[in-house]
């Protein structure tokens, strides 16, 4: 069975740019609740020992596991999400080789920030934007709903939920700012890194 993964940060570390009030709902109510979802949907199968990547890997597609998939990707992605931020008083810049291949792929910091900001703009509803590394290559993609990359076979480095959960109660309608805040400062770059 599952539980729900502990921050690693306080819920008051990425303030301004996501409230304590927001991690309330979006970790304790939202995150939560996919939690027990799942559990209960587990529970006297022969996924209830499974880990959430075997979970994903082995319902991902099928339609009579529609909610058990999208309940352990919701869970992964979220687990994903929390630790793609870093507090504010945590100042962090890509490494050397992150660096690299950021602008290999993108041709800067910046344009790599611009272009992440314009996926996210682009995702109709709610998803997710990430940073994906496809054999060489860094990409963003994003992915609706519960969907994540580890169903399509790609490694993930880091995230942004744009569910509205995820910014409503701080930005209202302006996910740009949202996004914004997050790209400028509360990305982890060193959980990038670890991913690489």
């Amino acid at each position: 069975m599952f539980t729900l993964s502990l921050l690693p940060f306080e819920k008051s570390a990425l303030e301004p740019h996501i409230s304590a009030k927001t991690l309330e709902f979006h970790y304790g109510k939202h995150h939560q609740a996919y939690v027990d979802n799942l559990n209960k949907l587990i529970v006297g199968t022969e996924l209830e020992t499974a880990s959430l990547e075997t979970i994903i890997s082995q319902t991902s597609g099928s339609a009579n596991q529609a909610a058990i998939f999208n309940n352990a990707a919701q869970v992964y992605n979220h687990d994903f999400f929390w630790k793609s931020l870093r507090p504010i008083a945590e100042p962090a810049e890509p490494s050397p080789e992150l660096s690299s291949l950021i602008t290999e792929s993108f041709g800067s910091l910046e344009n790599f920030y611009n272009e992440f900001k314009t996926v996210a703009l682009s995702q109709f509803g709610s998803g997710w934007i990430w940073l994906v590394r496809d054999d060489q290559k860094l990409k963003i993609i994003k992915t609706a709903n519960a969907d994540t990359p580890l169903a399509h076979g790609q490694k993930p480095l880091l995230t942004i939920d744009v569910w509205e959960h995820a910014y409503y109660l701080d930005y209202q309608n302006r996910r740009g700012d949202f996004i914004e805040g997050i790209l400028k400062n509360l990305l982890n770059w060193e959980f990038a890194q670890t991913n690489l």
